[in-house]
């Protein structure tokens, strides 16, 4: 059965109490985007946590174009936003899950309470009658915690678990994914015997997530696998596809952090 405890409706949303709610927005074409979004209008009482600021470390030469923050940075900025490892969380984002389910890994990586992404994002808030707000409130200071993130691998890391015969699962555009087209990175193509599973392929047009039958059809024997590593172009839209593995009841699928950006970087 769907884990759907994973997910919540904006109407539940709307009822809950004692918890922080996470606003998520990012656009890779324009990094400010997000947090103009957010302060033109949010979830009230909501945060914001910035793809690059936050979640996400300075690239360097290898690594990939997100490296995973520092986990004692992240801590820090979760505290500072009233979230500790116990601390109930809501994220949303406006992108199909692109950026909250990178939340949702970061913190379930670092022995976190697992975020409820709302399903359908900010749009659906919004259809659900939802009041957009605009002032910031931090809330109260909690404990940080964590001791390191698990569940990802480096490229060396992949390396051995390419030769135990993990499945390797490009989750990138199919266009991209063959080599046809590449409009980010310095090369196209995937990783060598990597399959294809299309993050776009989890949710409906509305941005919500697909039903148990549709997300198994999605995976298809991939479910089967013994062993699942997951990655896109940077390691940020593979966490949609963990977080449908998730909700599938497979949480052992690893995360290949540096993804395609970090192994076309050694070519």
């Amino acid at each position: 059965m769907l884990r759907t405890e994973l997910l919540i409706e904006p109407d539940e949303l709307r009822q809950a109490q004692g918890l922080v709610i996470v606003d998520c927005r990012f656009s890779l074409a324009d990094p400010d985007e997000g947090r103009k979004l957010y302060q033109a209008g949010h979830i009230p009482g909501a945060c914001y946590l910035d793809l690059n600021q936050d979640l996400s470390s300075q690239a360097g030469q290898h690594g990939g174009r997100h490296p995973l923050p520092q986990l004692e940075t992240l801590a820090e900025k979760l505290a500072s936003c009233g979230i500790g490892p116990g601390t109930r969380v809501v994220a949303y984002d406006a992108s199909n899950f692109a950026y909250a389910a990178r939340l949702w890994w970061l913190m379930r990586s670092m022995g976190y309470r697992q975020p409820q992404l709302l399903n359908g994002g900010y749009q659906a808030w919004l259809a659900s009658g939802g009041e957009a707000g605009t002032e910031s409130q931090p809330g109260v200071r909690a404990q940080p915690g964590g001791v390191e993130f698990g569940g990802y691998c480096d490229i060396d890391g992949l390396k051995v678990l390419q030769s135990q015969n993990c499945l390797l699962v490009d989750s990138r555009e199919e266009r991209r994914y063959q080599g046809l087209e590449e409009p980010i990175d310095p090369i196209a193509g995937h990783i060598p015997g990597a399959v294809n599973r299309p993050w776009q392929g989890v949710t409906d047009d509305a941005g919500r997530m697909l039903d148990e039958q549709a997300l198994r059809a999605h995976w298809g024997q991939a479910l089967e696998a013994d062993a699942l590593v997951v990655y896109c172009g940077s390691g940020v839209t593979a966490c949609v596809n963990l977080f449908s593995l998730a909700l599938l009841g497979r949480d052992d699928a690893t995360l290949y952090a540096g993804s395609w950006s970090d192994w076309c970087s050694y070519l």
